[in-house]
């Protein structure tokens, strides 16, 4: 795939989710599929879920070969009461979201197709590149789109 269709797939991406998002009412911010999330817990995950990826990629391409990319625990992460998945207003997570797709679509523009094989170490699944970032993070908003329009609709 060359980098001009992975820089449009990611952004359509971006655009879903954000569609999505508008088309919930504040009635269904907190309804959740059965042992599922809610939408808001998916829009506070997605927000940290890509921070993660904001980080991975700039440091897949700014330092040497090998680098460590750390893993997190996202569940661990929803069902911290600090972090208030459950709770907090979307807003601001929202904007993080917003920011950091935009932020990482802009390196991503700068790319050319060497540079999907730059590879670091990823503390959980080992090998770890450029590749394997566009793999998992061009479509993660689209997964999770769908995902936050079932609970929404879900009415539980």
């Amino acid at each position: 795939m060359s980098i001009d269709a992975i820089a449009r797939d990611y952004e359509s991406a971006t655009n879903e989710f954000l569609v999505a998002v508008k088309s919930i009412t504040p009635e269904q911010f907190d309804r959740r599929v059965e042992g599922g999330w809610t939408p808001r817990q998916v829009i506070h995950h997605v927000a940290d879920s890509e921070a993660q990826s904001y980080a991975r990629l700039r440091r897949l391409l700014a330092e040497p070969a090998g680098v460590e990319i750390q893993g997190y625990d996202e569940g661990l992460w929803a069902r911290s009461p600090l972090l208030g998945y459950e709770e907090l207003p979307v807003e601001h997570s929202l904007a993080v979201f917003k920011a950091v797709r935009q932020a990482s679509l802009d390196v991503v523009r700068r790319m050319d197709e060497s540079d999907l094989e730059r590879a670091g170490t990823h503390s959980e699944s080992g090998p770890y590149s450029v590749q394997t970032w566009v793999d998992t993070y061009v479509r993660h908003p689209s997964d999770h789109a769908a995902q936050l329009l079932e609970a929404a609709n879900s009415g539980l």
